[in-house]
């Protein structure tokens, strides 16, 4: 009888154990890691953003004049 209780113990804990991981390791994944050296502020978004849709606007200004018809060629429908 004492080996019943014994087992039935260890199957206890074990299973506690395994249930405190699991809790553990599914409550870290909804967690975003965030370097420290790539943290930016709004203002430096907004300041990335705006230099490149400046940018997509020079490409597309230099093909508009180096294919006149690559609009036409790319459209995605």
């Amino acid at each position: 009888m004492n080996v019943l209780v014994f087992v039935i113990a260890i199957v206890g804990m074990v299973l506690s154990f395994v249930t405190f991981w699991i809790l553990l390791l599914r409550k870290d994944r909804g967690k975003v890691s965030v370097e420290a050296g790539s943290q930016y502020s709004l203002d430096e978004l907004s300041t990335m953003a705006q230099s490149l849709t400046e940018r997509i606007d020079i490409l597309e200004s230099i093909l508009d004049a180096e294919v006149p018809d690559w609009r036409a060629n790319n459209e995605q429908s």
